[in-house]
């Protein structure tokens, strides 16, 4: 890759491989179970702090495979993306398309909601443009030996955390989140203008994520599976065993199942954390077997799954309207674990539909098509 590449545009629907889309689309779900969570408890984690019967099981479950689990998929197919752009167009493409995402996330932040993520990645892109992407394969091993020494540490702090684990009677609590909680529409915004810019300098850091999906576009993994089979099973098989396991204690404690002090609860839900990070490789892994299994073709019940991962950025800001209306105080406000949960599948599937309509007709996605309208004039 040059900088003094055409402007060939973006990648068209017959040149995408199966496993990004499949990927992004499977995961907009886990995405939407979290956020409608963290809408309808004006707060997060967005998990029932006093569960009681089955809603002990749907903590366990969004703590053990959803909660700083999800976003790590799209970091990794984030830095992937930018890596299929920039063989097809020169950095000032890149540069423009990135300043356009934090445009959208400025947006999206100050209407619908402050956990945006799209004005994050649109810093991380620019900074990915002028010092990573360009750079050769030597370079990039860099991030092998980054997340080979964070995954040292991860283990290191997990086990002082768990030796350090005393008892007691604490459990989760929800942090709270003004905006979602106020009256009035208006009020809601002027709240976002004060977190939006707090959240986004917080996961920041995920560009290590970001890092080794450049990495893995680079060495093509996704778009031929078959030559990296052994790779993705040990990606899937390490990063979800450490993501799972990283996730228990945690996980334990917002079922209910277990107490601890405040101190070890906030240790706990550090290694929560920290350990999620592995869920990015370790779901985009398994999505990548899955492709090599469907022979890179998708059989009819997954189109529409495809067609949203293909979509994934309307599919995103459809969610957060949806959630506004929702779960507001000043809307439909319904609340609780369950009512979170069954609107996440409901509104999900909605935006399949959506978006296999859209695909069955031979358009893009709205937010898509201004996205590429101004990124590529």
């Amino acid at each position: 890759m040059t900088p003094t590449l055409l402007e060939a545009g973006p990648v068209q629907r017959s040149e995408r491989a199966l496993a990004p889309d499949l990927a992004r689309g499977a995961m907009l779900l886990f995405i939407a179970l979290a956020n409608a969570a963290n809408f309808a408890f004006a707060g997060q984690p967005g998990l029932d702090p006093h569960p009681g019967g089955p809603a002990r099981v749907l903590n366990f479950a969004m703590a053990t495979f959803v909660d700083s689990r999800a976003y790590p998929v799209f970091a990794v197919m984030f830095g992937y993306g930018l890596v299929q752009l920039a063989r097809r167009n020169a950095d000032r493409v890149l540069l423009r398309r990135n300043a356009l995402l934090l445009g959208f996330g400025a947006v999206h932040a100050t209407l619908l909601y402050f956990g945006d993520f799209l004005g994050a990645y649109g810093i991380v892109g620019i900074v990915a443009t002028l010092l990573l992407v360009r750079r050769g394969d030597r370079f990039h091993r860099a991030i092998l030996w980054l997340w080979g020494v964070q995954t040292v540490y991860a283990l290191v702090f997990s086990v002082i955390a768990l030796a350090g684990a005393h008892g007691g009677t604490a459990g989760i609590a929800n942090t709270p989140n003004p905006s979602l909680a106020a009256p009035t529409y208006l009020r809601s915004m002027a709240d976002r203008l004060a977190e939006w810019p707090v959240h986004t300098s917080t996961v920041l850091p995920f560009i290590i994520i970001v890092w080794l999906g450049i990495w893995a576009a680079r060495k093509r993994v996704l778009e031929d599976p078959a030559a990296h089979r052994t790779l993705l099973r040990r990606t899937a098989v390490v990063s979800l065993g450490i993501s799972t396991l990283g996730a228990l204690p945690y996980a334990l404690l917002c079922a209910g199942v277990l107490h601890a002090a405040p101190g070890t609860v906030e240790a706990m839900a550090r290694m929560h954390a920290i350990t999620g990070e592995y869920g990015g490789p370790g779901y985009v892994a398994l999505f990548g077997l899955v492709a090599l299994r469907l022979a890179g073709r998708a059989p009819r019940a997954l189109e529409p799954v495809v067609a949203l991962g293909q979509r994934s950025l309307s599919g995103y800001l459809f969610q957060s309207l949806c959630w506004v209306a929702l779960f507001s105080p000043f809307a439909l406000h319904l609340g609780g674990a369950w009512a979170a949960a069954g609107c996440a599948v409901a509104v999900w599937a909605v935006s399949c539909l959506g978006a296999k309509a859209l695909a069955d007709r031979g358009h893009r996605g709205p937010a898509e098509s201004l996205l590429r309208k101004f990124a590529y004039r």
